[in-house]
């Protein structure tokens, strides 16, 4: 992946919400900071502007001059902490941004002739707090704006982006969802409990509050429980996938990763299997 350093703008007023933390706002279990971070691991460096906070990684803290002066002061503030030659800038309260939508925007972004590349929402409209910006057209026209207005407080996006050759990237409908009202926050809770995303939103998030990495195959996991609630009994099923994490675990270092889960959920289904064979009659 090409190489670059992320700004989170998470110093907003949350006005319409109230005044409420909205970067600490939980969508299933998970901060709304913590989600726009899990979407941007590679970044060299990620600098969060705004009131620092537990995070589910290390990041740079910034704060704009004055707090709460917008987002091209909060850009300027965050840019200050980078050295990539290209920059990704989030807002801090999308809950479904994916690593997909990052990739994308930074291969637009580096496109011959491309200052940088920001999402186009599902009904076409810009989203520039969710972008790639090249570092030197970025630090370019922030300093223009500030010597033109005297400051960047309490200026619009609009200003920036109007100067910067853009390729604009049609995301997914959801890519770009926020978090602006109580609404929109009931109805990012509501989608992570459909029955297509749960289990990954729900492996997601134990994952992180466990603090490991490692690719669950869900569906093996599954049928393994599967057979050991019908070959055995149902208490079987959550003791039985509990044995096999522990038994891979116990492996140690690089062989106990995904490899041997999966050859300890092998061994666990077949006893299961031979177990309820024994139940027939002789």
């Amino acid at each position: 992946m090409t190489a670059y350093d992320a700004i989170v703008l998470a110093g907003g007023a949350a006005s319409r919400l109230g005044g409420a933390d909205k970067p600490g706002l939980r969508v299933g279990g998970r901060a709304l900071l913590d989600r726009v971070l899990a979407a941007c691991p590679d970044a060299g460096t990620t600098v969060v502007v705004g009131d620092r906070r537990a995070t589910v990684r290390p990041v740079t803290w910034a704060r704009e001059a004055p707090p709460g002066g917008g987002p091209l002061a909060a850009l300027h503030a965050g840019a200050r902490h980078t050295s990539a030659q290209n920059v990704l800038v989030l807002s801090a309260d999308l809950p479904f941004l994916g690593a997909d939508t990052v990739r994308d925007l930074l291969a637009a972004a580096t496109e011959t002739g491309a200052e940088g590349a920001l999402c186009l929402d599902g009904e076409g409209r810009e989203q520039p707090l969710v972008a790639v910006y090249r570092a030197e057209p970025l630090r370019r026209e922030l300093a223009l704006l500030a010597a033109e207005h005297g400051g960047l407080a309490g200026l619009p996006l609009r200003l920036l982006t109007r100067e910067l050759t853009l390729r604009r990237v049609p995301a997914g409908p959801l890519a770009s969802f926020d978090c602006d009202t109580w609404e929109d926050l009931a109805s990012a809770r509501a989608r992570i409990r459909e029955h297509g995303t749960v289990l990954d939103e729900w492996i997601t998030a134990v994952k992180e509050e466990l603090g490991i990495d490692l690719d669950v195959d869900t569906a093996l996991l599954l049928d393994l429980a599967r057979d050991a609630a019908h070959g055995v009994a149902r208490p079987a099923a959550p003791l039985t996938t509990f044995l096999v994490g522990y038994a891979a675990g116990r492996v140690g270092g690089a062989g106990g990763g995904p490899e041997a889960v999966a050859e300890a959920a092998r061994k666990a289904a077949a006893l299961a299997l031979r177990w309820a064979d024994e139940t027939g009659t002789p």
